[in-house]
């Protein structure tokens, strides 16, 4: 059995809602106060209990990304920027790989690990809006991409089209005038 908050409390003659309000950093501890619990926390070796956290605030901290491919580069940035933004709001981030796989995507989107987060940011390659339409899962689901999908998720995608005029604008406004697109 790990060392709980009562073990702190008691090491550091304080209530369980002083070590409660140092651990989750409060800011109405005295600087004293908070040094006698973190010594005690220290000398204990004392470890939140994420579980139980999660549970009181229900949610798990969790957020899926489920991508199609590592080896894309835009897919290693786009992981990189999700893991970055969620680490701001205290959330990890889970990474799937689905090798763009139909039926991969179709686990992930069903929830097939909807118990641990809370939720699921895919891109998807071979769903259609059928499969999305027959997920039961509630975790909130946000879809990449440029398919477009008759489904009540969010969906973001960037305008190719404009994309594609905004670079070739820029290459006109060089100078260039053989332009080739691969």
């Amino acid at each position: 059995m790990g060392v709980s908050l009562k073990d702190v409390a008691q090491r550091a003659g304080v209530s369980i809602k002083t070590v409660s309000n140092v651990v989750n950093n409060y800011q109405h501890v005295t600087p004293a106060m908070r040094a006698k619990v973190q010594q005690a926390i220290d000398e204990l070796g004392y470890r939140p209990n994420l579980t139980a956290r999660h549970l009181r605030k229900g949610r798990t901290g969790i957020i899926a990304l489920a991508v199609p491919e590592f080896g894309n580069p835009y897919f290693a940035e786009l992981a990189g920027a999700v893991i970055d933004a969620a680490a701001r709001h205290d959330y990890t981030v889970l990474v799937d790989h689905t090798a763009g796989l139909r039926e991969k995507e179709l686990l992930v989107s069903q929830g097939f690990r909807s118990h641990v987060i809370d939720g699921l940011i895919l891109s998807p390659i071979h769903l259609e809006t059928e499969d999305l339409m027959a997920r039961t899962e509630t975790a909130p689901l946000v879809l990449l991409g440029e398919r477009e999908y008759e489904a009540p998720y969010d969906h973001i995608a960037i305008d190719n089209v404009a994309a594609a005029r905004a670079a070739v604008r820029h290459l006109i406004g060089q100078g260039n005038r053989r332009i080739a697109f691969l």
